[in-house]
């Protein structure tokens, strides 16, 4: 007999209890084959955090308001940075993050900052988190050898925001987002999202442009790593001339936004520099030279995503070279070029973007001779970085940039092949290996 919820009362072993009927057995038929279809379609279902980011349009008492709460959060951020210091120096002991957030009650009933008490008191605790995460995050760089920077006292001059943790509501058909003591917000909702709001960080632009980051925890459907195959894999190689070079022959163009928007950038800063400090013609050309900024930047992600998104969805496995720009952007000659590529960030972008699609993405060591080998297995190690071009002694010629991408598509694949059964580390989507700390940074080889 069917029981509610599709049990069916009966057991096998001992014949007993009631047999299953053609009505569960047709129930029990169509769970065994959604169950195969779900196996079928290797999907697997992940927590994920991801962000959305809206443009926010307040209101003059909510700017106010806005202005008040970044003051607030930028004042405990830098009274945390500054008694953890002073007990560090006095007695050589480090100051809890819930230590400092015991003080804050305190601090609002005294007359001098009682102000802290007009802005909402969970942006205050989560500028003393971030303090704490800034300390650990210095700590952990220097446990594994790396120069991490030392956390710095904020100034209203950098860029301002501060983080609500909690209380956060989403009018969809209002198109606005709601915020402790500041209200209903217009915003741009292009985006719809679903899942738990974690946390919303609101910031403000030197062009005194507002925007909501919103952090949500979602519950997706990620699709498990396609088969690696040499026909779907794809090798790039970066570089400056071109931004990148692909295994198929294909070049990319280096669009250059900064070099293109030097010029009028210099004078701009040159007309700014000239206006009396203070003066409100200082701050319409600060605001002109902010805007020109603004628009390299926007030029330069909205490249960024164009490619990477392409190269993704073009292919199923994706070879990079593992390289130490850190160490590069050393060399003065080059660091300006290399910052305006924004290698990290593309290499960055490809890294996510293929968890979230379920491609590969592999990274090859940064001291293989990418350039310098022929597919023969010959290696010219006289090869200098003016020479574009070079022929072996089968008789080949090479264009280095493509022969290091067709060999960083060769050296991924037969580390994929050497790498078939091993298990790898857990790690979170788009977070690399460096990142965790389990691959130690080289220096370059310049």
């Amino acid at each position: 007999m069917l029981q509610p919820g599709g049990s069916v009362r009966f057991d096998p072993s001992s014949g007993q209890g009631d047999a299953p009927t053609s009505e569960a057995h047709s129930v029990l038929k169509v769970v065994d084959g959604k169950i195969r279809e779900f196996l079928k379609k290797k999907v697997y279902f992940c927590a994920m955090l991801r962000a959305f980011k809206y443009r926010l349009y307040p209101t003059e008492p909510q700017q106010i308001l806005l202005a008040q709460h970044f003051g607030c959060v930028r004042w405990v951020y830098n009274w945390g940075l500054s008694k953890r210091k002073e007990v560090f120096e006095q007695r050589g002991e480090s100051l809890s993050c819930n230590a400092l957030i015991i003080e804050l009650p305190i601090l609002k009933k005294s007359e001098e900052t009682a102000w802290l008490g007009e802005v909402y008191s969970q942006t205050l605790q989560s500028s003393l988190r971030n303090l704490d995460s800034a300390y650990k995050r210095f700590f952990k760089a220097k446990s594994h050898g790396k120069h991490g920077g030392f956390p710095r006292f904020k100034s209203k001059h950098d860029r301002q925001s501060c983080q609500f943790p909690q209380g956060v509501s989403v009018s969809w058909e209002a198109n606005t987002l709601e915020f402790p003591k500041i209200g209903a917000v217009n915003a741009v909702l292009h985006r719809a999202f679903e899942g738990k709001i974690k946390t919303v960080t609101i910031s403000k632009t030197p062009t005194n442009k507002y925007f909501a980051s919103v952090l949500v925890e979602t519950t997706e459907e990620i699709p498990a790593k396609v088969p690696r195959e040499e026909s779907s894999t794809i090798g790039i190689d970066v570089g400056l001339k071109d931004f990148a070079t692909l295994s198929t022959g294909e070049k990319i163009a280096n669009p250059k936004h900064l070099k293109k928007s030097l010029k009028r950038l210099k004078y701009l800063q040159y007309k700014h520099s000239k206006k009396a400090k203070g003066g409100k013609n200082r701050e319409k050309a600060r605001k002109r030279l902010a805007k020109r900024y603004e628009k390299v930047t926007n030029q330069r992600n909205d490249f960024l995503h164009k490619v990477s998104n392409r190269i993704v969805r073009e292919n199923q496995t994706v070879c990079v070279e593992n390289l130490n720009i850190a160490g590069m952007m050393k060399n003065h000659t080059l660091a300006q070029a290399i910052g305006d590529v924004s290698w990290s960030k593309f290499l960055t972008m490809v890294e996510y973007k293929c968890a979230w699609s379920g491609k590969n993405f592999v990274k090859i060591g940064r001291f293989e001779p990418s350039s310098k080998q022929c597919p023969c297995g010959k290696r010219n190690d006289g090869l200098t970085l003016s020479d574009r071009t070079w022929r072996c002694e089968c008789g080949l010629e090479h264009d280095r940039d493509i022969l290091a991408a067709c060999n960083i598509k060769a050296f991924g694949l037969k580390n994929l092949i050497t790498n078939v059964g091993q298990e790898l580390p857990e790690r979170t989507l788009g977070e690399s290996a460096t990142s965790r700390g389990d691959v130690e940074p080289r220096n370059p080889r310049l």
